[in-house]
Formats: C-alpha cells, structure tokens, sequence
C-alpha cells in the first residue's frame, strides 16, 4: 500500500485531534481511527467516522417499553434476543463512515448493495492514480467448471508468469495512453504544450477495471452486518473479502457484543427451510430419508447436508 505525502499528513493531523464530545465513543476503534489499514497490493481500508456503539441498540429497542415493565433484560441478552429474532431497527440507529481504496472491478461489485450513502473519486474531475491491482500467484486461478462465477485451479508455472505479464502490460499500455489523451503526466507535467487534451470525462474510459478508486462510504450497522455476511463469506471473490475481513475487525472494536452475536446467528449459524427441518427431525429419529424421498432438489439437499456436516449423504 502506498499513500501521498498529503495523505500521510491529513492522518496524522486526524489523528492528533483531541476533541472532548458527550456523545458515545469506543475505545478500540478510537485507537484505529482514520488510519489506513491495508488491503490488496494499493488498496486500504480507513474509518473516519462513527455514530453509537452497543448501548445505542439497546436504547432505541426499550424506547418501546412501557412504564409497567417489571424486568428489563441485559444489554447482552437483549441484543442476542434482537439478532436471533430478526429484529432490524434497533441495529440501524448507529452509523460508520469508511474511506476505502479500491480497484474499479471490485467497486463496481461492491456498489450493488445498495443500502449505503456512497461518494467516488471523480475521474471527470481530477486524474486517477497510477496504480493497478495485480493478483499473487496463488490467487490467479483458471474459471471453475461447475461455477459460472467462481475459480478453479490455480495457475502455474509460465501460464501463471504469462497472465501476469498480460495484465500488467495491458494496465501500463492504457494508463500511457491515458496520460496521452490528456495531454499530461501523472506528475502533472504537460506531454506536449502545444496540443490541447482529451477531456477527462472521455479519457478514463479505456482505463483497465484493475486501475484503482476510491469513495467515502457510509452505511448503518444492519446494513454493515448485511453486507459482511455476504463479502465475509468463504463463497465470495477474493478481493472483496479481503476488504470484509478488515471491516469485520472494525466492527468487532465497535459493537463487540453486537459482533459476537452476528458471529453466533448469522455467519456461524445457518437457514433451514420448512421441508429441511422436517427431514433432519427424522434423520434425529433414524427415520428413513433420502433426496428421492425429500422434496429437495440436489443442490438444497447438498446444502442441508453440509450445513449440518452429513458429509457422507452429500450427493
């Protein structure tokens, strides 16, 4: 990871502030706040902001309470209560805000959740920088066989060194072009004075989608948690995970009882369908059952069976 000069600055003058405020703050993000945590070989991952920590949850969930309750439950207790019935607005009455750098393909995933208040660096407005994402061997793979959107095997040997150089050439090649449609270096020197340049709004778009972003995005904890347990997951690519691995960490520091129930409930826990549960209370009682006789089909009795580690009925 690599930041400017002005970046390392605008840190370190974040981060010597000493503000004295009212409102609820979290030490052990406190000690990460506004620094660069870094992801991929460019990339990095800042907090900048946050509204509320667990006792935020729990305070907008007995707003509800009338004056005749008797007895209030744990701060714990009620937050698991809330997480393992679904219950979503309490979770949404804290924010955080992140400053996250980027490649472009992995951004243009990213931005289909749609549940975040989201602002891009401006390429219309001022030059990309000059970096690419470029994977490590053991994350370049061929394309899985039986998975449109997934990877397979890894690549080796002069295959692997061929891709590499393919990418990186062709992110160079377009980026040099770049700088000739504009007219200017990425040191901000002219290339030829006498001729005027491209736009930027039309110069960017023969970038290579490796070429990296980067965007302040701002999303509330329910959706924060939403998006983890899809981009933690061991499914998911690669790239953005790293990304969701990192943002996890933020919010473990945040709402630790939170994460601990989000763990237990949601990435440790699973979903069963009303015909799954019938079949595992009769797998419990030694009842004969089979995917025949189930009324699932392969890739759901597949599922069931690996959730619940019935490795040896997995078809």
């Amino acid at each position: 990871m690599k930041l400017t000069k002005d970046q390392i600055n605008q840190i370190k003058n974040q981060q010597s502030q000493n503000n004295q405020t009212k409102r609820a703050t979290v030490p052990e993000l406190e000690k990460i706040l506004y620094e660069a945590v870094p992801a991929l070989d460019h990339g990095f991952v800042r907090v900048i902001d946050y509204m509320g920590d667990d006792t935020s949850i729990v305070q907008a969930a007995r707003v509800s309470y009338g004056k005749g309750t008797k007895k209030v439950s744990t701060d714990e207790g009620l937050i698991k209560y809330l997480m393992r019935h679904w219950h979503s607005t309490p979770f949404e009455m804290c924010e955080i805000k992140y400053h996250i750098k980027l490649p472009i393909f992995i951004a243009r995933q990213w931005i289909r959740h749609r549940t975040a208040n989201v602002n891009e660096y401006s390429a219309r407005y001022s030059i990309l920088d000059k970096e690419f994402y470029l994977p490590t061997t053991e994350n370049l793979a061929a394309q899985s066989l039986n998975n449109r959107q997934g990877r397979g095997d890894v690549l080796e040997g002069d295959q692997a060194k061929e891709v590499l150089e393919l990418l990186k050439n062709d992110a160079e090649r377009t980026y040099n072009n770049y700088e000739t449609m504009l007219n200017q270096r990425f040191d901000g020197s002219q290339i030829d004075e006498s001729k005027k340049g491209l736009a930027r709004e039309l110069a960017r778009m023969n970038l290579t989608l490796n070429t990296y972003t980067q965007w302040y995005w701002k999303t509330d904890l329910l959706n924060l948690m939403n998006f983890l347990r899809l981009r933690a997951d061991s499914h998911a690519q690669y790239e953005i995970r790293v990304y969701a691995d990192i943002m996890l960490d933020t919010l473990k520091r945040w709402t630790p009882i939170t994460y601990d129930a989000f763990m237990d409930y949601r990435v440790g826990g699973t979903e069963v369908s009303a015909k799954g549960k019938i079949i595992i209370e009769k797998l419990i009682k030694r009842e004969d059952v089979n995917i025949e006789n189930s009324g699932l089909s392969k890739r759901e009795w597949n599922e069931l069976m690996e959730a619940f580690k019935l490795n040896d009925r997995i078809i």
